[in-house]
Formats: structure tokens, C-alpha cells, sequence
């Protein structure tokens, strides 16, 4: 069982979005199916790629002068800052607060932000692109 399927997240349409939407679901499955020592090097790689799915967000954002940028962007630094804490705690070697934030936290909240954010966003860049 994963905990993202990536068959119940709808594609926004936008290939570059779509593209870090797989990337971000392939790394949660994987963290939480690894061990301590995997886990640690996964959640990094996690949150390096949250970060730069961001900002590329964020540029396609500023580029099609999305209306909405600013709330989704105060979204984007909300979940950068939980990311710093959680990431502080497993490099510590506390892996079950990273644990619990992989299971408890991202899959929610991640279908909610592509189901509403992402995709209106998604749909914008089509309409500026038309």
C-alpha cells in the first residue's frame, strides 16, 4: 500500500506541475517505506525537492501575473517552514516526528493543494498562454 496513489491526484494539465506532482509522490511512497538511516537521506531529498517545486511555481506565478500569487505563495512558505522544523528534528536523529509528518500530514494536505491551488493556477497559465 502507498500512501499517495498517484491515480487519485488529478493532473492539472501543466506538464513541468504534473511532472513535480510524480516526483513528490514517488519520494513520499518511498519515505514511508524506508528505514532510519534511508529515511533521513530521503527526507532531505524530500524537502530539496519541495523547495525547488516551489519556486518553480513561483516563477511560472510572477510570469503569467497570476492573481492568486500571493496566497499561494503564503501557502508555499507555510509548508517551507514546517518542512525546516521537521527537517531539523530528523537530523537530529528524532526520525518518528519525520515519520509522522510523511504519514499525518503531507498526503492531505498535498491532495488538497493540488485539487484546489495547483490546478487553478494550472488553468490560469492555459488562459494567459491562449
Amino acid at each position: 500500500m502507498t500512501l499517495i496513489d498517484e491515480a487519485t491526484i488529478s493532473a492539472t494539465g501543466n506538464d513541468q506541475i504534473d511532472g513535480d506532482h510524480v516526483e513528490f509522490i514517488q519520494l513520499v511512497n518511498q519515505l514511508d517505506k524506508a528505514d532510519n538511516p534511508e529515511f533521513a537521506q530521503l527526507f532531505r531529498l524530500l524537502h530539496e525537492h519541495v523547495v525547488a517545486h516551489f519556486e518553480r511555481e513561483n516563477q511560472l506565478m510572477a510570469q503569467c501575473g497570476f492573481p492568486a500569487e500571493s496566497e499561494h505563495k503564503s501557502e508555499h512558505q507555510r509548508v517551507l517552514s514546517e518542512f525546516k522544523q521537521f527537517q531539523s528534528r530528523v537530523d537530529k536523529g528524532l526520525v518518528g516526528f519525520g515519520r509522522a509528518f510523511v504519514r499525518e500530514r503531507l498526503p492531505g494536505w498535498f491532495a488538497v493543494h493540488v485539487a484546489t491551488m495547483d490546478s487553478k493556477l494550472a488553468s490560469y497559465i492555459r488562459q494567459y498562454q491562449a
